[in-house]
């Protein structure tokens, strides 16, 4: 039996791949544990899961991201997220490992502090890649980023990592594992002796029971709008354009909007209109069953966050997608060049501009057939099974940096 730690990020999207490779590793006798803050992954890997707090505290103040994009963006991201975060889980990842004692620690692209107390304490390390934006080129043509982005990293190192070591934490020596495929992420750019497609890692977790399944209308194509759990603050405008976009469409379709902050007022009072069970044209609710939701649903409409991509594309269904920030704008590219959904522009769509693209995905029948191919590509892929086996088979090997081999 070996045991594996995942170092992880206070963000679902980041959390929700591990779930399913930790079951599976469990499932195979061996023991599971996570780092990072057990408010956000209790609920998620149940009560049983055995969860060694880092960085829980660092967050007091929430980071609101400003009106920037490209290179100003990932120098906020990394300035004011990525880098504070790692130095504060440092302590609780060093802690984990004396308590735990992992064979194979695996680290979140976005939590590279895993990667660098690993690399300083000697212990094999796995990346876990939930997106694939980083090693698809998103970066070629901007060198001094790379400069900005190689010397801050360096800094971060010299503090909480090896000073020796010259691996970069966001791509693990030994495996990256990609939770995709290359039917959708492209030709890879970076690391692609240690990336292994495994395709999503899709779980069951908690998903309530007080959804009103009886409210769907098998007789319309129902739409699912959703800008994922750490947009809330930015989706005003935008939902609202959903909403006009949904009811001038209601005598072909039905949508359920999720509205976490309640932007489009409470259910049952939105704009005088019904938001809740009894209007059977829109349903706003502030959380949905995602997952079964989707088995459900005949199109997307989200901010091309990589998991809501990839749950959608896993069950066959195209998408609309609107990029805000971070990845978002790259996965969005690989869904449209892929013909799996029709890309808008987040801050300037109308409910016209993006009726017209719900139209597209819902009736033009090559999207969903690019979307099915996809999904059929995940599943091949073998997901949190395939995973797990990399990882148990990564405890194997010899040598300072010996990839996993293909399967």
């Amino acid at each position: 039996m070996s045991r594996f730690l995942f170092v992880v990020p206070p963000l679902v999207g980041h959390i929700n791949p591990t779930i399913g490779v930790g079951a599976e590793l469990a499932a195979r006798g061996h023991r599971v544990a996570w780092a990072g803050d057990p408010a956000v992954i209790r609920p998620l890997a149940g009560e049983d899961a055995e969860i060694f707090p880092s960085g829980e505290h660092w967050l007091s103040t929430p980071v609101r991201m400003p009106d920037v994009r490209g290179p100003r963006a990932l120098k906020f991201l990394w300035e004011q997220f990525l880098g504070p975060l790692a130095e504060e889980m440092a302590p609780g990842v060093e802690d984990a490992v004396e308590a735990f004692r992992p064979d194979v620690i695996v680290s979140d692209q976005q939590t590279v502090a895993g990667g660098l107390v690993a690399e300083r304490l000697g212990v094999r390390w796995a990346t876990s890649a939930t997106t694939s934006a980083e090693f698809t080129g998103a970066l070629d043509g901007m060198p001094k980023v790379d400069v900005w982005l190689d010397g801050l990293i360096a800094e971060l190192r010299g503090r909480i990592g090896d000073p020796a070591s010259t691996a970069d934490p966001r791509f693990s020596p030994y495996l990256v594992l990609a939770f995709t495929t290359e039917e959708l992420a492209g030709r890879v750019a970076v690391a692609g002796d240690r990336i292994r497609f495994v395709g999503p890692s899709v779980a069951g977790r908690p998903a309530g029971d007080d959804f009103p399944w009886e409210w769907i209308d098998p007789a319309r194509p129902t739409v699912l709008v959703t800008l994922g759990t750490a947009n809330a603050d930015a989706g005003d405008r935008f939902l609202a354009v959903c909403q006009e976009a949904a009811r001038s469409r209601a005598d072909r379709l039905q949508t359920v909007i999720v509205d976490p902050a309640g932007s489009l007022g409470p259910p049952g009072a939105t704009g005088g209109s019904l938001s809740g069970p009894d209007d059977k044209d829109v349903l706003t609710l502030p959380f949905v069953p995602q997952l079964p939701l989707l088995r459900r649903v005949d199109a997307v409409v989200c901010h091309a966050g990589h998991n809501t991509v990839c749950e959608a594309l896993w069950h066959g269904v195209p998408l609309v997608v609107a990029p805000i920030r971070d990845d978002q704008p790259v996965v969005a590219a690989q869904v449209a060049d892929a013909g799996a959904g029709v890309r808008v522009r987040f801050g300037r769509v109308t409910a016209p501009k993006l009726g017209e693209a719900l139209d597209a995905v819902l009736h033009e029948p090559g999207y969903r057939a690019a979307a099915e191919r996809i999904g059929a590509s995940f599943r091949a892929a073998g997901g949190a099974a395939a995973a797990a086996g990399h990882l148990a088979q990564l405890t194997s090997l010899t040598g300072e940096a010996t990839t996993v081999p293909e399967a």
